[in-house]
């Protein structure tokens, strides 16, 4: 091979280029890791309507999927028909069910074999708090309220 035509298959940068390109998972992935949000998600959260809510895989299969709860009730779990399909053995085929009332959100296990956890401690149900972490089998997300919602508790 000569090189040029090895300079055409692996180009050789100069010196001074430390431009570094990333996939967005991978982008994703290193956001979770830091606790960070990336731009595309901050966007997604600040458009979000009233009366709606975000859940982002931070740990486990799919880092970096997003959610939209949006509905009265939002099921989670490794049955094809669930609203939110985890795809993993430590997911109960139906584990969790979310649930929306008015613009708050409650998350309720349906008796999973591995239980569900809110930041950490294992629930039946509780009452959803932005930023909270909620684990379901391998997988760990962050929820997300409407930033519209946020606004108006903390106006009251």
């Amino acid at each position: 091979m000569t090189d040029e035509q090895n300079h055409d298959r692996h180009p050789v940068h100069g010196p001074d280029d430390t431009t570094a390109h990333f996939s967005q998972e991978f982008e994703a992935q290193l956001a979770a890791l830091d606790g960070e949000l990336t731009s595309e998600e901050q966007e997604a959260i600040a458009a979000l309507p009233s009366g709606s809510a975000l859940l982002i895989v931070r740990r486990g299969p799919n880092v970096g999927a997003r959610f939209l709860l949006d509905s009265d009730v939002t099921t989670a779990g490794r049955h094809p028909d669930a609203d939110i399909f985890l795809d993993d053995v430590t997911v109960s085929r139906r584990h969790t069910e979310f649930l929306r009332h008015g613009t708050a959100f409650e998350i309720r296990d349906m008796g999973s074999l591995n239980g569900t956890y809110f930041d950490g401690v294992r629930i039946d149900t509780a009452l959803l708090t932005d930023g909270a972490e909620v684990q379901i089998g391998k997988f760990r997300l962050t929820f997300y309220a409407s930033r519209h919602d946020l606004r108006k508790r903390e106006s009251k």
